[in-house]
């Protein structure tokens, strides 16, 4: 029986990528006749018949560029997201790579044979995994069982159970702890030993992985405990007591050839990066040029409404604190910033509300333009400019960033954004302390797909005009 996150799997899963690879090429060269002659703007002769080599080359160039983007890595395949966007990033690259063969040997295959193929190979490829997610899920086929053993059963020790408990349906068995303090009783696990009864403990319990998750304090301790495990037939994870000082997350990587502990690890590796400002460039720039016309309206308006700039422009933080000036279309009086602690209001739990529905600053046409979102137009610039994202905690003013908590500041892990998930959760109703658990639940659980959906949501949310004034 294959396991799920077995290399086995693995193996498996190239196999049946290969295959419908291959499937959807032969259904593209079958389906090229009912297509039109050429694309529109092309006119060239074009072959449906393609070389016996490709039929070759496609299925080992898709599995081939599939490994290289860790598609079968089962490291980066807990979650659906990350393995379908994983999965289409990696059909988009061997599509790159195909079509630049083509071009270097056979021109002449049809242009519609070859998109029909791509799109017939990417909906194959997420759809068998949609299929073995569902029937993982149906069966419920228990995974294999991998015992884990933490060393270290203060809060630490505390902290990584609980973690590991979200990822128990991949397996992960926690047996119990080991501790000096034989008397505690963390967790509902029990205290199996002393740290001298590593060895003992790993026998006993088949033991796969241990965690020491010991205090800085007890950190001298390491050295003869390692060397016992090192014996065994076991993986050792090391968890160093050093993660609450990190922004957001730590990191462990090589720095003048010696392994560190980074601190200040970015929250998004540098594919994600890429993706997001691949995403921000294609659909900001889209925007940008559909939404000019109703930009030119908004701004007439503006102009014809009140004394004073059609622009507003503020200084806002940005991502890692970094300022930057921010466009909106003014909605409010010329000197309404000068006016602002008049509407600043402090709650009793420290709260600074610093928004209000009958806010007397603002103006007619500003009132309509700021309950259906249309002076954030001008902040599509801002994107294009790379000083925002499209979706991403929503800049902050510095005069309240200078009131935040140490754990507020994580929300400037990533880039700033137009709308963001507390935005499609709440808007304006939600004060400052709230929505940056809101933000922080963002930076922890982005992905592409997250992205397109808050941008969906928005569009019903601005439609509603609910929340924004």
């Amino acid at each position: 029986m294959f396991r799920r996150f077995s290399v086995d799997f693995a193996i498996l899963s190239m196999f049946i990528d290969a295959g419908l690879t291959l499937a959807a090429l032969h259904l593209a060269v079958l389906l090229r006749p009912a297509l039109p002659l050429s694309l529109p703007g092309i006119h060239s002769l074009e072959t449906v018949h393609l070389p016996f080599h490709l039929y070759l080359i496609a299925p080992l160039l898709w599995v081939l560029v599939l490994l290289v983007v860790s598609v079968y890595d089962p490291r980066y395949n807990l979650h659906a997201a990350d393995e379908f966007q994983r999965a289409s990033f990696g059909v988009l690259l061997a599509a790159l790579g195909f079509a630049g063969l083509l071009y270097l040997t056979v021109r002449e295959v049809s242009r519609w044979l070859f998109l029909t193929f791509v799109l017939l190979d990417l909906l194959l490829l997420l759809g068998w995994r949609a299929v073995a997610r569902l029937a993982w899920r149906i069966s419920k086929a228990p995974p294999a069982r991998r015992p884990v053993l933490i060393i270290g059963a203060g809060e630490l020790g505390q902290r990584v159970a609980g973690l590991i408990r979200e990822y128990a349906w991949t397996g992960l068995q926690l047996v119990g702890y080991l501790d000096d303090d034989l008397g505690k009783r963390e967790c509902g696990l029990p205290v199996l030993g002393t740290l001298d009864d590593g060895a003992r403990v790993v026998r006993e319990y088949g033991v796969e992985d241990v965690v020491i998750a010991l205090p800085r304090r007890a950190h001298e301790r390491l050295n003869g405990l390692v060397a016992t495990l090192h014996e065994l037939p076991v993986r050792i994870w090391v968890v160093p007591d050093y993660f609450d000082l990190a922004l957001y997350r730590a990191s462990v990587e090589e720095f003048a050839g010696i392994l560190m502990i980074n601190l200040r690890a970015p929250a998004l590796n540098d594919y994600q990066r890429l993706v997001k400002r691949l995403f921000d460039l294609v659909v900001g720039g889209i925007l940008t040029l559909l939404l000019l016309p109703v930009m030119g309206v908004v701004a007439l308006a503006v102009k014809l409404d009140s004394p004073g700039p059609v622009l507003f422009r503020q200084l806002r933080v940005g991502e890692n604190g970094r300022l930057f000036t921010m466009y909106k279309f003014r909605s409010m009086v010329v000197n309404a910033e000068a006016l602002q602690e008049q509407v600043n209001e402090v709650r009793p739990d420290g709260c600074i509300i610093h928004k209000k529905p009958d806010d007397p600053r603002v103006t007619r046409v500003g009132r309509f333009i700021r309950r259906y979102s249309l002076d954030e137009l001008p902040q599509l610039f801002n994107v294009l400019k790379g000083e925002m994202s499209l979706v991403g905690p929503r800049p902050e003013l510095p005069w309240l960033v200078e009131r935040y908590e140490p754990w507020q500041r994580k929300r400037f892990a990533v880039p700033q954004g137009i709308t963001g998930w507390w935005q499609v959760n709440g808007r304006s109703d939600k004060p400052m302390h709230l929505h940056t658990e809101d933000d922080l639940f963002y930076i922890q659980n982005y992905s592409l797909w997250l992205d397109i959906l808050i941008l969906w949501k928005t569009v019903w949310v601005v439609l509603r005009g609910k929340g924004a004034y």
